[in-house]
Order: C-alpha cells, then sequence, then structure tokens
C-alpha cells in the first residue's frame, strides 16, 4: 500500500502547544512577567526552542494565547433560566480565578498591558472580546426562553453586551483579583440576583 503523501512542513501537534501553553502559565506564576523567557518555556515544555518560535514569535504573542486558553474552556449551559446561566458561568469564571497560576498570569499580563498599548490590544483582541461569546449566547438562550424580548437593532445589542460583559468580568475579577476575597457560591447568587434586579436590567 503506498504511503500518503505528507503536506509540505510538519503539522503542528496539539500535545505539544497544550504543553507550551501550561509551561507558560507555570513559568510566569514562578518567575513573574520579567523573569520569563522563552527558553526557560521551552524547556519545561520540552520542546526545541525553534518549534516554540515557530508557534509563538513573541512573548506577548504566547503569554496571551496561554491565558486565552484557559478562558476558551469557559461555556454557556441552559440551566433553564437566565439568572441560573449567569451564576453557572460565574462560577465557571470564579473557579479559573482560583487557580494560582491563572492569578499570576493574569495580574502579569494587565500590569504589562498597562505599560504597552501593543500588549493591551492584543488583550483585548484575543482575550476580551472572544470571550463576549458567552454573553451572546446567555442572552439568545433568554430570548429563546421567552425571558427576554429580542433586539432587533444591532449597534444596540452590541452596547448591552459590552457593559453586562465588563459589570460581570469586572466584579469577579476586583472581587479576587483586587481585594482577595473569594467568590463563594452566596456571592454569586447575591452578585446575579443584584445584577438582574427591575431597574437594574431594564435595558437588558
Amino acid at each position: 500500500m503506498a504511503t500518503p503523501s505528507r503536506a509540505k512542513g510538519r503539522p503542528r501537534s496539539a500535545a505539544a502547544d497544550l504543553a507550551i501553553l501550561d509551561a507558560t502559565r507555570a513559568a510566569l506564576a514562578d518567575l513573574g512577567w520579567g523573569g520569563l523567557t522563552m527558553g526557560d518555556v521551552a524547556v519545561r515544555a520540552g520542546v526545541a526552542k525553534t518549534t516554540l518560535y515557530r508557534r509563538w514569535p513573541s512573548k506577548n504573542e504566547l503569554v496571551v494565547d496561554a491565558v486565552a486558553s484557559l478562558f476558551d474552556r469557559l461555556v454557556v449551559a441552559d440551566r433553564g433560566s437566565l439568572q441560573a446561566d449567569i451564576e453557572d458561568v460565574v462560577t465557571q469564571f470564579a473557579e479559573l480565578l482560583a487557580r494560582p497560576e491563572s492569578q499570576a498570569a493574569l495580574l502579569a499580563l494587565f500590569a504589562e498591558g498597562s505599560r504597552d498599548p501593543q500588549l493591551r490590544r492584543r488583550i483585548r483582541e484575543h482575550i476580551v472580546d472572544p470571550q463576549k461569546r458567552l454573553v451572546h449566547e446567555g442572552l439568545a438562550n433568554a430570548v429563546a426562553r421567552g425571558e427576554i424580548p429580542a433586539d432587533g437593532d444591532p449597534q444596540h445589542r452590541a452596547e448591552e453586551i459590552d457593559i453586562i460583559f465588563d459589570t460581570i468580568a469586572g466584579a469577579v475579577e476586583h472581587r479576587m483579583l483586587v481585594i482577595g476575597e473569594p467568590a463563594d457560591p452566596d456571592w454569586i447568587r447575591r452578585f446575579t440576583t443584584l445584577l438582574l434586579a427591575p431597574g437594574l436590567a431594564q435595558s437588558c
């Protein structure tokens, strides 16, 4: 039997990519932004430095993708109500932020981004904006259940989504990363109840 021809160039390895992203977050937790080097990540991941640079040409790109891969694991499940859907997503987010490597990676990335406009733009494009899908999906579920009306104005809905996302992400990150308090089930339930209280959620 003839051997199938291989496409030109070596295919990317999903296992190698995962190992590199895991190693990046671990290095950030151990060394901080200033101490992290591409060489250290390559050693931790067990790959050649050339393999690393072929995938991520710079530390900025590597760290952003390492953090983005964490948020890509968040999902919206239809739990039967808008409040239950929000509570579920906030719980996932809180569990993610409770991990020391996640905290170290986010704090290092945000601190460096405050000094580097290009990095800040990359954070928005690759981490913040893609995660607004969670709000899109949650609102779509609520519309399908008849909890909230459909909004025919795309611009208005986009503005709503920005505000909702900023409110939820900002509140959880402030509680856990700034003041160091846990986002436990009781806090999450109280937060979502307040978020959806009449008068606060009329625009939704």
